[in-house]
């Protein structure tokens, strides 16, 4: 069965993408094109070092992405490289990374909430932004249709 644009949009997945994107980005420390980078990964599973320059071509250039992205945990290797049958490196999404992504879905679909702890980084209202996006959160959580 394949998906048409109504069924999206009745299912109103994309309504607070840029909100639930905000808090993931503020919360793990990720910047926003990390984050898109992994929810390309993640809907192709498994991906080389090739797949990473050509799905970075629309994102701004970050030269220190690809180290920090592996250092963080948010990629893992699959397999290594050997130097007769396998002569790249395979990657994956970490669980760490689907763990967050399926969240995010979570979120989005309303099956879940965002988090109200005093101790998240999000909810420090250090910034006007801060308070701004605490708003639009306490908004979505009053949406009914969600």
């Amino acid at each position: 069965m394949r998906l048409e644009a109504n069924d999206i949009r009745e299912l109103q997945l994309l309504k607070y993408y840029r909100l639930v994107r905000r808090w993931a980005c503020k919360t793990y420390d990720l910047k926003d094109a990390d984050l898109e980078l992994l929810i390309y990964f993640d809907c192709i599973v498994l991906f080389t070092r090739d797949d990473y320059i050509k799905g970075t071509y629309t994102y701004s250039w970050d030269k220190k992405r690809w180290e920090r992205l592996r250092k963080n945990g948010w990629i893992d290797v699959y397999s290594k490289r050997n130097q007769t049958t396998i002569k790249y490196n395979v990657f994956k999404i970490s669980t760490k990374g689907k763990h967050l992504i399926n969240r995010m879905y979570k979120i989005m679909l309303g099956e879940e909430d965002l988090p109200l702890s005093s101790r998240s980084v999000f909810f420090k209202n250090k910034t006007y932004t801060d308070k701004v996006y605490n708003k639009a959160i306490d908004d979505m959580f009053k949406d009914n249709t969600r």
